[in-house]
This record gives structure tokens, C-alpha cells and sequence, in this order.
């Protein structure tokens, strides 16, 4: 007795839109992955900090050793604070929520970048003005206006925000502002990557015309 097989075509799979020109940033997590465009224009400082520091090229403290070192900062390392269905907060060395690399990065607040959707990837600090360092965040609530003014946003989640949903959920998160998940999730690289040329020149930020008497 015979059998016959009968082999399905599969439909091509539509290829993925290409991402606009710009810097962009990979985040490998052991949930998945999430990538965001980076806002060098408004924020460069903030972003050539992060930059460096995810690339190795930005020297910086290890508080464990005492000596300033030049590596990747970022692989490796725990969302070591969550928020359920808030937040998901990273970029910490010592994975407790008090290392600072032995950085001081001061604020670049731009009015025109709120925390108005989903996504918004920002500057962890003390809840002093210019006390960022290296420790960031990416919100999964939309809106969150008592977070506007007070953190610097220098990127927007493109792809994975389902990620930082299922990140945000990890068993243990509450709704609270300092909670470490049970199993905290791991941050296993991040890369940076550019399409496209460089921005041209440095940013320019309009001064507001003089009051005329």
C-alpha cells in the first residue's frame, strides 16, 4: 500500500522595512530582542556616553577592583529593577543599583521628548539634576508625565517592545519604584549599529530671541 505525501508551498515571508537612517542600538536579552534608535541630534552627550560604554571605547570605574577599565560595560549584566508593566531598568555593573562606573553625565531635557508612548529609553539617576551615569531604562507605560523633566530620553524602542512587556512582567515585578524580579532577566549584549551616513556637523540648539524693550 502506498502513501502520498503531499508537500505545501511555503508563502515568502515579506521582508522587514529598512530602518531609517540613524544610530541605533541592539539590546540581546534572554527574553528576546529589543532595538532602539538613539537620539544623537537632541542628546549627544548622553548618547556618546552610552555609545562608549557599550562599545568598550569610554573608560570607566569598576567600583569591585578600583581601577578604571575600557570594556564593554553592558554585556553580561541583570535588569536588576522592575516595574510591572512600568518599567525595566539596566546598565548597572554591580547589578544592585548603586554603581556608577565613576560617571557624572549631566542632563540634556529637551522639551520636545516626553514620556508620551512606550518605549522611551532614558537616563537612570539619583533624583538630583546631573547625576546620570551609566544605568538606563525603557518604559513600557504610556503616559508617565511625573517622569517629564526629570530624565534625560536619548532613544525610542523600534522593534521588541513585546520584549519589554514580557520583561516587565517577570514573576516577582510589582508596581513598585525599587523591586528586583525574583530571576532577574539578563542583558547579554548590547551593540551599536549605524545606517546610513553620520549626521552632518554638530547639533545646533535654536536660543530664544531677545526680549525687545
Amino acid at each position: 500500500m502506498s502513501m502520498a505525501w503531499c508537500v505545501l508551498a511555503q508563502a515568502p515571508q515579506p521582508a522587514a522595512a529598512p530602518r531609517p537612517d540613524g544610530l541605533y542600538a541592539t539590546f540581546q536579552t534572554s527574553m528576546g530582542t529589543i532595538v532602539a534608535q538613539l537620539f544623537e541630534k537632541e542628546t549627544p552627550l548622553t548618547v556618546q556616553n552610552f555609545v562608549g560604554l557599550a562599545k568598550g571605547t569610554k573608560p570607566w570605574l569598576d567600583q569591585r577592583t578600583k581601577a578604571m577599565v575600557r570594556k564593554p560595560m553592558y554585556n553580561g549584566l541583570i535588569f536588576h529593577r522592575v516595574m510591572l508593566d512600568g518599567m525595566i531598568q539596566s546598565g548597572d555593573p554591580l547589578g544592585t543599583g548603586d554603581g556608577t562606573g565613576g560617571i557624572k553625565l549631566k542632563d540634556e531635557i529637551r522639551a520636545s521628548l516626553k514620556f508620551d508612548q512606550p518605549g522611551r529609553l532614558a537616563m537612570a539617576n539619583t533624583g538630583e539634576p546631573n547625576s546620570g551615569s551609566c544605568q538606563w531604562f525603557i518604559t513600557q507605560a504610556s503616559p508617565i508625565p511625573s517622569y517629564n523633566g526629570s530624565y534625560t530620553i536619548f532613544g525610542q524602542v523600534v522593534e521588541g517592545q513585546d520584549v519589554v512587556k514580557a520583561i516587565s512582567r517577570s514573576p516577582g515585578a510589582v508596581a513598585a519604584n525599587n523591586n528586583r524580579p525574583k530571576n532577574p532577566p539578563k542583558l547579554i549584549s548590547v551593540t551599536i549599529d549605524r545606517v546610513g551616513p553620520p549626521p552632518a556637523g554638530p547639533p545646533t540648539f535654536q536660543k530664544a530671541a531677545p526680549v525687545k524693550k
